[in-house]
Formats: C-alpha cells, sequence, structure tokens
C-alpha cells in the first residue's frame, strides 16, 4: 500500500504496532493485573482477623470485600471511553497509583470505616487494569499470536484467584493482615516504573478521543452496577425477596439497567458502546465467560467450606489442598498458546468445557472419608480446562473485532467475568444452605421408632457407651452421635448437588461454541499488502 493511501485511512483501521517487544510490554502489564486479580481473593480468609483486630462483626467485614468488589465492577465497563478520555498509558499508570497507595491505606487503617474507604479506592484503581492490560496484550502481539498474549494474561486471571487463598492463610498466620495489603507496595512501584519505560498509546485513541463526559451514563452504570453486586453478596445473608432492602436493591438495579441500556444506545458518545454486543463472537463468547466466572467462583468458594466444615481442615490446609488447580492451570497455559496455532480454538474450548464438566463432577462423589488425591487430582484437571477454555475463547470473542474496539470490548468481558464470579458464589451458597434444609428434612423422617435400620444402629452404639457411662446417659448420647451424623450426611448432600449443577452448566456450554465464527488472521485494511 502506498504512503498516500495509508494516509487517506482511518487512523483507527490502522494496524499499529507499539516499538517494544511484545513480551516487554507483557511484564509490564501482567505484574500489575496480577497484583490486582489475587488482591479479589487474598484478603478472604483474613476476615475474621481484621473483624477481631478492627472490633467488628464477621458480617461487617464483609463490607471489606464487597466495598471492593463494587467500586471494582462499575469501573470495568467504563474502561475503554476513559482509557480514550485521559490517554490509555496516563490512565493506566494513575490507576496503578492508586490501588498502591490504597493498599498501603488499607495496611494502615485504624478502624473498619476506614478500611472499607481505602478498599473503595483500590477498587476503582484496579478495576481497569484487567481489561487494559488484556487490550494491550492483544494489541502488542499479530493476531496469529493472540493465543500467547492470551496465554499470558491466563496466568494473572485464573491462576492468581486460587493461589489467592493460600497465600493469604500464610501470610495471616505468620504474619499479620495488614501485609496482605503491604505486599503491594513494591509490587506497584515496580509496575509504574514498567508501563512508563515501555507502554505506548496508539495513534487510533488521541485522534478519537472524545471531550463529551457521559454524566448520565456513569450515574446509570454505578447504579445498577451497585446495586446488583450488593444485592448478590449480601442475598444470602437477608434471605434474599424475604428482605425489603434486597428487594429494593432488586428494583433499584432492574430499573437501573433498563435506563442505562435506553440511555447508552441513544447518546452520541456513551461511556460504553454496547452495539459491539451486535458481534456474534463478542456476545456468544461473554455469555460463555459468565457462564466460567460462576463455575470458578463458586467452586473456588464450595471447597474450602467442605474441608473445614465437614473434614476439619484448617484454613491453609484447606488453601493447599485447592492449590494444585493453579498448578494445572499454569502447566496448561505455558502450552495452549502454540496450540492454538496448529487446532481449531473452538475444539480446545469444546474439550476444555468438556473436561472441566467431568472434572467438577468427581467432586460430586465427596464422601466423609475421602483421600487427598480425590481433591488434589479433579482440581488438576480443572485447572487444565480453564486454561483450555479461557485463553481460546478469549482468542475467539476478540478475534472478530477492530483494535479501536478492543479497550471497550475487553471491559464489557472482565466485567461479566466478574458479575458471573458474584452470581456463582450467590448461588451456591444460596443452594447450599437451602439444600442442607431439604435433605436434612428427608433424612431425619428415618430417626424414628419404626425405622428398623435406625433403631437397630441406635442399639449398637447405646450398648458400646452403657458400660462406660450408663444406660440413661448412653442412649442420650446415641441419639445425639446418629442425628449429627444425620446432618452431616444432609450438608455433604448438599454440596453434592451443587458440584452437580456445575458440571450440567459447563456441558450445556459446548453447543453454544456452534454460534462462533472462526477468526480470520488476515492483515486489516491499512496494512501492508
Amino acid at each position: 500500500m502506498t504512503e498516500a493511501a495509508s494516509q487517506s485511512l482511518p487512523l483507527h483501521h490502522v494496524q499499529w504496532r507499539s516499538s517494544t517487544s511484545p513480551w516487554l510490554i507483557a511484564a509490564a502489564v501482567m505484574s500489575a493485573t496480577f497484583m490486582e486479580v489475587l488482591d479479589t481473593t487474598v484478603v478472604n480468609v483474613s476476615l475474621p482477623h481484621i473483624a477481631g483486630n478492627l472490633s467488628a462483626g464477621t458480617e461487617e467485614a464483609t463490607w471489606v470485600l464487597t466495598s471492593y468488589l463494587v467500586a471494582n465492577a462499575i469501573v470495568l465497563p467504563a474502561t475503554g471511553w476513559l482509557s480514550s478520555y485521559f490517554g490509555r498509558k496516563r490512565f493506566l499508570m494513575t490507576c496503578i497509583i492508586i490501588f498502591t497507595l490504597a493498599s498501603a491505606l488499607c495496611g494502615a487503617a485504624t478502624s473498619l470505616p476506614m478500611l472499607i474507604f481505602a478498599r473503595i479506592l483500590q477498587g476503582i484503581g484496579g478495576g481497569a487494569l484487567q481489561p487494559i492490560s488484556q487490550a494491550i496484550l492483544l494489541e502488542s502481539f499479530p493476531p496469529r499470536k493472540r493465543g500467547v498474549a492470551m496465554a499470558v494474561f491466563g496466568l494473572g486471571v485464573v491462576v492468581a484467584p486460587i493461589i489467592g487463598p493460600t497465600l493469604g492463610g500464610w501470610i495471616t498466620d505468620n504474619y499479620s493482615w495488614r501485609w496482605v495489603f503491604y505486599i503491594n507496595l513494591p509490587i506497584g512501584i515496580a509496575a509504574v516504573a514498567l508501563v512508563e519505560s515501555f507502554i505506548q498509546d496508539p495513534p487510533y485513541l488521541s485522534h478519537g478521543r472524545s471531550r463529551t463526559i457521559d454524566y448520565i451514563g456513569f450515574g446509570l452504570l454505578a447504579i445498577w452496577v451497585g446495586a446488583l453486586q450488593i444485592m448478590l453478596d449480601k442475598g444470602q445473608q437477608e434471605d434474599w425477596l424475604e428482605s425489603p432492602f434486597i428487594r429494593t436493591l432488586l428494583v433499584i438495579a432492574a430499573l437501573g439497567l433498563v435506563a442505562f441500556v435506553i440511555w447508552e444506545l441513544m447518546v452520541e458518545h456513551p461511556i460504553v458502546h454496547l452495539k459491539i454486543l451486535k458481534n456474534r463472537n463478542f456476545a456468544t463468547g461473554t455469555a460463555l465467560i459468565t457462564i466460567v466466572g460462576v463455575v470458578l467462583y463458586g467452586s473456588i468458594a464450595l471447597l474450602p467450606l467442605f474441608l473445614q466444615q465437614l473434614l476439619g481442615y484448617s484454613a491453609l490446609d484447606s488453601g493447599l489442598a485447592i492449590s494444585p488447580r493453579g498448578v494445572g492451570s499454569l502447566c496448561m497455559m505455558l502450552m495452549i498458546g502454540r496450540l492454538i496455532g496448529v487446532i481449531d480454538a473452538r475444539l480446545l474450548v469444546t474439550f476444555g468445557f468438556g473436561l472441566l464438566g467431568i472434572a467438577t463432577l468427581q467432586f460430586a462423589h465427596l464422601s466423609m472419608v475421602i483421600a487427598p488425591t480425590n481433591i488434589v487430582w479433579p482440581n488438576v484437571f480443572s485447572g487444565v480446562a480453564l486454561a483450555c477454555i479461557f485463553v481460546p475463547l478469549t482468542t475467539l470473542t476478540m478475534g472478530t473485532l477492530p483494535n479501536h474496539e478492543l479497550g471497550n470490548a475487553t471491559g464489557l468481558f472482565n466485567l461479566m467475568r466478574n458479575l458471573g464470579g458474584s452470581m456463582g458464589i450467590a448461588l451456591v451458597t444460596t443452594l447450599l444452605s437451602r439444600g442442607a434444609q431439604i435433605h436434612q428434612v428427608g433424612l431425619v423422617a428415618h430417626l424414628t421408632p419404626y425405622d428398623y435400620a435406625y433403631q437397630q444402629r441406635l442399639a449398637q452404639i447405646t450398648s458400646g457407651l452403657a458400660p462406660k457411662i450408663g444406660e440413661l446417659a448412653a442412649s442420650q448420647q446415641a441419639q445425639a452421635g446418629v442425628y449429627g451424623e444425620a446432618l452431616r450426611q444432609a450438608v455433604l448432600q448438599s454440596y453434592v448437588d451443587d458440584f452437580r449443577l456445575m458440571a450440567v452448566m459447563c456441558l450445556l456450554c459446548i453447543p453454544a461454541l456452534l454460534l462462533f465464527q472462526r477468526p480470520v488472521h488476515a492483515p486489516l485494511p491499512g496494512a501492508a499488502h
């Protein structure tokens, strides 16, 4: 293509490439992203220590998590517009600085309100790090190597949430909960230096920069996302729709979402370009990544509870039992980027969802007498499956979009993954509680004088205890022991139901993959012939 012809094309059509090595760019953006994603889960196991140290109740301490997630979720879909308005490099550096300073403020907090305020600031700074990093990586690597770029990104967003609880438990047990936040300081300083040295803004960002601020759109976004996130986080504690508070949040979220969609489709310079959902690959991939978020965060929430409540594991031991999932993801991420260039990405995602469904189904065979390997191996296979899903799914989802849409697309994509995680945690905890009650009713119905198996078991326990504590005390302890075991079995069955549901969700995603079009890795208009 001649120089004159290239100059006549719109800047967003030019296939721009940074002069810096893509691997240096990857190191710069992933240092900040890994820090931010890790921080979404590393604090969870420290909540009891935070509550005790700041003289707060456990329910009050959960706002340490909720405040971060709400602020994070509000910023995510607006990332593309904010990057265009302020300049992506400047906006990324500002976000890292805000996140790092807020981390220091979190560690120095002397009261719960101060900590919650610092976590809101941390969420504001951290919300943009994932989508900006993803957009920069997709843009820095040529189309045929975008699988490699997403493998690098996947190391942060898939592996970090898995090792977060283990790392948080170790730091809290050996040092203090404050160091969960202080460890971000050196990483944040290094990330700012790397971004300053290696990241460049593409020309189409400054060319298409809008000076019109969509205040109404941003306000509506904050209202519906914030209300939805708080509803999902507090729903089970408040007994869902039995609570006027939750009903009010539901109405606010629904009306806010409708108003937001209408406004963004009408306004000339929307903060979120919803019309991008007309792209079939992007719409399909966004729906599927929401399911991935449900299964990933749902299982991460369930397994530690199962290990600690029913098997008596410590917080650190339960984290260690789950960490092999990170090992599986890490090993597969190192290979998956190259496999995308050889195998159709749609086949890799199909394999990933199938393997994740089978691995999750293995957790449906849990019992009170399992060996550690019954937890370790399904976790390893789940990690492999997540790597096979996340990297090629992201490549397929973004593969048919022009570069100038990547910032907006990655914001929506990451928002839906995070909302999927919130919905997954809310779903599994609710079903766990309600399912345990249902199974308890069914099991207790057999604890009657007319049930032969129950009476026989009661007689065996009573006869064994009677010589030691007497007939009456033995009878009472036997009844209490059998009833307690029935309650534990009811809870166990509820865990099994949850894992079966998530396995079915994974398998049902496979037919949706037929909707994907295979990206054509051809030069965009304006690239050299």
